[in-house]
């Protein structure tokens, strides 16, 4: 059996964080507000996986108005959430995200990032495929104001 599913996620850029993408702190002034760390790469691939399995959104199974997650680490979730995917019986076939970002540039911290989320799901760095595009000006991200990110899993049962 297969099974996909899809995630979106965006956060507002704000002073006095760190900007916090795919499980990587990048080198900008601003950071995602969130009530855990913002990173919307990582909350949109746990959300794709939770719509493959049928488990509804990272919100239901982390959420924030529960003190337990405040400033949490986006790569913990995820890893709780592979560990769900495990015990349901299913495992990564693939995964394609994109960050929609007009600034800063993510081509740089791409592979890094890659092969964070492969460590953390436990799987080979090719399951994984990351792209990041701008909106070219429009838009919340194109007038710099947030950072949002879409992916899509695609899971097969363990026979």
């Amino acid at each position: 059996m297969i099974r996909v599913g899809q995630g979106v996620d965006a956060h507002r850029l704000v002073d006095g964080r760190a900007l916090i993408i795919g499980g990587v702190r990048l080198d900008y002034p601003e950071g995602l507000a969130a009530h855990s760390d913002g990173d919307v790469l990582l909350h949109a691939i746990t959300d794709a996986i939770l719509g493959a399995l049928g488990e509804g959104d990272i919100g239901q199974h982390f959420p924030d108005t529960d003190a337990a997650w405040k400033d949490a680490d986006s790569r913990v979730l995820l890893r709780e959430i592979t560990t769900r995917m495990q015990n349901q019986q299913f495992q990564l076939a693939n995964i394609d995200a994109t960050v929609i970002a007009q600034k800063p540039k993510m081509s740089g911290y791409l592979p890094t990032m890659r092969q964070n989320i492969a460590s953390d799901l436990g799987c080979a760095e090719a399951q994984i495929n990351l792209k990041a595009t701008t909106t070219e000006w429009m838009g919340f991200t194109g007038r710099g104001e947030g950072i949002a990110a879409m992916a899509v899993a695609l899971l097969e049962s363990i026979d």
